[in-house]
């Protein structure tokens, strides 16, 4: 079981798979008034840079899960560098499906929804791990402008101009489900460039290092085109934001 060698690729240099930074990931746990102890889900966790640096910051202990081998042993790596491999476990697996042995104080999934089947499904699942009063994570991508065309969606690298909802949309269908949104971290545009631009020198080492690979024709297409691509279409329409959830 594993992604795509494609994302394995692009992203093999990343530490946060999504447009947060670093510090947008300490605002987060911050805003979530986490206490030491709390216990934490991570469903998609890529190379656990919010589990481990919150078992640093706050104490938490947590379980990641993510289908990405490379991801999963990057995110035990860098448990150890931060000395808190007593504290988070991660998982190589598929999260479809999973429920914590044990109730969580957070069940987060940051930019992985496919794995409930979209929003509301995800959300369903995470609620089967949480104690009560507990808190969903939940990252999803939004428009920032409205997609005038589908190609323009598709630029976005989006299916189809419905696969994602404007803010007060978004947030209203969180109210539809029955959950009170209780706080919400929103990427910016610097993040945006750190989570798309590092992909490219990524994508040119790789290149320069694996010539006769026989992905390598994939690879270079795609750097050929992903600059160009992303200026013109994600930086200007998609936002990207975690919402943080309460049942009412």
């Amino acid at each position: 079981m594993d992604i795509p060698r494609i994302f394995t690729i692009t992203e093999s240099a990343h530490r946060i798979h999504n447009p947060f930074t670093p510090e947008k990931l300490a605002t987060l746990g911050a805003a979530l008034r986490l206490e030491s102890g709390t216990r934490v889900l991570d469903l998609g966790s890529g190379s656990g840079e919010m589990l481990c640096t919150w078992a640093r910051d706050y104490g938490i202990v947590g379980v990641g899960v993510d289908m990405s081998q490379l991801f999963t042993e990057q995110a035990k790596l860098r448990a150890k560098e931060l000395g808190v491999a007593d504290r988070v476990e991660f998982i190589h697996g598929d999260a479809v499906g999973y429920v914590a042995d044990e109730k969580v104080g957070v069940a987060a999934c940051l930019g992985a929804t496919w794995i409930g089947g979209g929003v509301s499904g995800t959300i369903e699942l995470l609620a089967k791990s949480l104690d009560a009063n507990g808190i969903i994570l939940i990252g999803e991508p939004y428009w920032r402008q409205f997609p005038s065309t589908e190609d323009v969606a598709k630029g976005c690298l989006a299916d189809s101009i419905s696969d994602f909802l404007m803010l007060p949309e978004l947030l209203a269908s969180f109210d539809d489900l029955d959950y009170d949104v209780v706080e919400m971290v929103l990427a910016d545009q610097d993040g945006w460039d750190r989570y798309e631009a590092a992909k490219w020198l990524t994508m040119r080492r790789w290149l320069e290092a694996n010539p006769d690979d026989d992905f390598a024709k994939e690879v270079r297409a795609k750097l050929t085109v992903e600059p160009k691509r992303y200026a013109a279409y994600s930086r200007e329409f998609l936002g990207w934001g975690v919402f943080a959830l309460m049942a009412r």
